[in-house]
Formats: structure tokens, C-alpha cells, sequence
């Protein structure tokens, strides 16, 4: 097996093997760091992160796993879940929660006194879908508990960034600040052919080396295809399913129009009889039984030859 199967000359970040290689190992720690220095906007200034265990159990042994695709702390303790969720989950945002509770309770101190000091979790979602489809230009969505009187942070230990990664469509041309080309990165890392020029910085150019399938070792080689493989499948399997929805949708559709066309026309032929009969001078209450008309529809009939309801 080799690479003269795959077309690309970069990786898919949204395969788990891609994601993970760039922004889950040692050897690549200083793009995480990066991306993540970025995405806060100068409010953090990581300059060391740790690797933590990311599978997780409940407080107890018949609790529910929890497996996060990365999980880290910074050099001050505060933690950072980063995931990347491909496709859209009835309830990815209760999952995100959860998640963000396993790091919280693992900072209790056991055996010992303690004041409840929490250090700062950030739930960090990239996502390769869209779930706010009002606004096509807000796709940085950073949510905090706030108070609703005020408007003001409440508790500012706990983010949850979400990233509508089909909604940045900035060309390398517009890319202006470090989060522009870290969103440019991980929304066309699988269709550039040459690293762009606007990409200069020493961070990227590890990551297109570290990207580059060319380099990869034959077992690398091998788990990349396979999860490539997954993901494709997926992907066929969600557009499959989006595509039914929308035959089924039409055919709906065509069958409700088809029912109310023979609704309508039933009611045509039914006010038709009922004027006729009122033009001959039968009561109101006999056209009304006949007809299952309301005697204050019968009475607005207008019986003249050119009269239209």
C-alpha cells in the first residue's frame, strides 16, 4: 500500500488520525499552542501545555465514558478540551457540557481540606457543520455563564468556543490576523497543493511539513487511509441520508399539493351546488345538510351568475 492512491499532498484535518497528529503529540504541541493563542485573542499567553489522559470515567465504575479527541493544560493549570466534531449531533451542545464536567470535578482535592478554587476550563469545538443558520458571517460563537439582568460575565472560568468552520470563507487574501489563517488552515489544509503565501510564519511551516502525506512512514500511511476511509464513509452515509430528506421532502410535498388541489376543488363544487340551490329558494338549514356548509357561509353565497366567493 503507498500514496499513489491518495491525490491530496495534504491531509484532511477532519480525519481523527490527521487531527490528532497535528495538534495531539509531543512532536507537534507548538501548533496547538499556537492555535490556541490565536483563537483567545491575546486573552491567554500559553507558553507550555501538557498532554493529559483523555479517556475518562465517571465518579463511578458504571459511570459513562467520556473520550475527548484532546485534553491538555496549560502551564498554569487551566485546562483545554478540543474537538473536532464532523458532523451534526441532535444534542453536540448538552455533549459539550457534559464533557466540560469531567475536568472540573477531577480538580477536587481528595483526602484534604479544600476551598472549591477551580482553574479554567475551555471547551473548544471545531465544527465541520453549521447549527446557527440565521447569520452566515457568525461563526466564532465564545459562550460564558452570564448574568441576564445585567449582561455581565458571571463566572468567567468556564468557555465554550464553538468554530462554524463552512462559514469562514475568507480567501488567503483576506487573511489578516493569526485566527484568520489558522481558520484558512483547517477549513482547505486538504485542497492546497503549495503552502499559500500569506502562511509565512515559522508555525506553519511545521505544520505543512508535519502535513505533508509524502512523509509519512508505511504504518503512518496505513492509519491515515483508514481513517480517511471512515470519513469518507461517513460522509457518504450523512449525504445520502440529506439527500432522502429532501426526496422525501419534495414527494411531501407534491402529494399535499395534490390533496389540497382536490380540496379545493370539492369546495369549488360544493359552493357551486349550494348557490344553485339558493337561487331556487330552498332554506338555508336544507342547503346547509346538504351541502355541510355553515348557514353564515350560505347566507355571504351571492347568487347572481357572475358572483365569486
Amino acid at each position: 500500500m503507498g500514496s499513489e492512491g491518495l491525490h491530496e499532498r495534504y491531509i484532511n484535518p477532519y480525519t481523527d488520525f490527521a487531527f490528532k497528529l497535528l495538534f495531539g503529540t509531543e512532536l507537534n504541541k507548538e501548533l496547538l499552542i499556537s492555535f490556541l493563542n490565536a483563537l483567545l485573542h491575546g486573552e491567554e499567553h500559553i507558553k507550555e501545555i501538557t498532554y493529559l489522559n483523555s479517556e475518562h470515567l465517571g465518579t463511578q465504575e458504571r459511570d459513562r465514558r467520556a473520550v475527548f479527541d484532546i485534553y491538555c493544560e496549560n502551564e498554569q493549570g487551566e485546562k483545554f478540551l478540543v474537538e473536532m466534531q464532523k458532523g451534526e449531533q441532535a444534542f453536540f451542545k448538552d455533549r459539550s457540557i457534559y464533557y466540560a464536567t469531567f475536568p472540573i470535578r477531577e480538580q477536587a482535592i481528595k483526602g484534604s481540606e479544600w476551598n472549591y478554587q477551580l482553574k479554567a476550563v475551555y471547551t473548544v469545538a471545531i465544527l465541520n457543520f453549521v447549527f446557527d443558520d440565521k447569520d452566515d458571517d457568525y461563526f466564532h460563537h465564545e459562550v460564558k455563564l452570564v448574568d441576564m439582568r445585567t449582561k455581565k460575565v458571571f463566572y468567567d472560568k468556564l468557555t465554550f468556543i464553538y468554530l462554524e468552520m463552512p462559514k469562514f470563507n475568507k480567501t488567503e487574501y483576506e487573511l489578516e490576523t493569526m485566527f484568520d489563517k489558522w481558520m484558512f488552515v483547517l477549513r482547505n489544509l486538504s485542497r492546497l497543493m503549495e503552502r499559500p503565501v500569506a502562511l509565512q510564519e515559522r508555525v506553519f511551516e511545521r505544520l505543512f511539513k508535519a502535513a505533508e502525506i509524502a512523509n509519512f512512514d508505511r504504518k503512518e500511511l496505513i492509519e491515515y487511509e483508514d481513517s480517511l476511509k471512515n470519513y469518507r464513509d461517513w460522509y457518504s452515509v450523512v449525504s445520502t441520508a440529506e439527500q432522502k430528506g429532501i426526496q422525501k421532502g419534495i414527494q411531501e410535498g407534491i402529494e399535499k399539493g395534490i390533496q389540497k388541489g382536490i380540496q379545493e376543488g370539492e369546495k369549488k363544487k360544493q359552493y357551486e351546488i349550494a348557490r344553485n340551490l339558493k337561487s331556487l329558494g330552498i332554506a338555508p338549514d336544507i342547503i346547509a345538510k346538504t351541502t355541510e356548509m355553515t348557514l353564515k357561509e350560505i347566507a355571504e353565497l351571492n347568487t347572481s351568475p357572475s358572483g365569486d366567493e
